[in-house]
């Protein structure tokens, strides 16, 4: 399968791979969309790590998920997203609704790995 769920208390992430395309974005819309409603959860993660082609439909999976992340009181973020990909989300203003975040950097103080804010400092 396209999409690996993980959810810890009120957070889920989504563990994209492969192609996204019109095929594989029903798929994946399908299981987030199960996990969003039956679970409690405030901050939906879609990590992109693993993706190897998005067309259009990738940017609909994204604003279809952080519309209903936000309509059950929840969140949306997107998770290292190939240059390309990162690129054309940015470009389609998938930045103004989800915060697009690089797990694969080096540690910042006050910034986890996962992009949570902690309390420190930003250098």
């Amino acid at each position: 399968m396209p999409v690996e769920l993980k959810i810890v208390e009120n957070k889920l992430t989504a563990y994209l791979s492969g192609d996204i395309d019109h095929h594989t974005a029903a798929a994946m819309r399908t299981e987030i969309d199960h996990a969003l409603r039956q679970n409690n959860i405030k901050i939906l993660t879609l990590d992109f790590s693993g993706v190897t082609f998005m067309d259009s439909s990738g940017i609909g999976l994204v604003m279809g998920r952080q519309k209903l992340a936000a309509e059950l009181g929840g969140r949306c973020r997107v998770a290292d997203p190939p240059a390309y990909i990162s690129k054309v989300m940015k470009i389609s203003g998938i930045g103004r609704l989800c915060e697009i975040v690089d797990t694969r950097t080096p540690v910042r103080a006050g910034v986890r790995r996962d992009g949570e804010i902690t309390g420190g400092e930003e250098e």
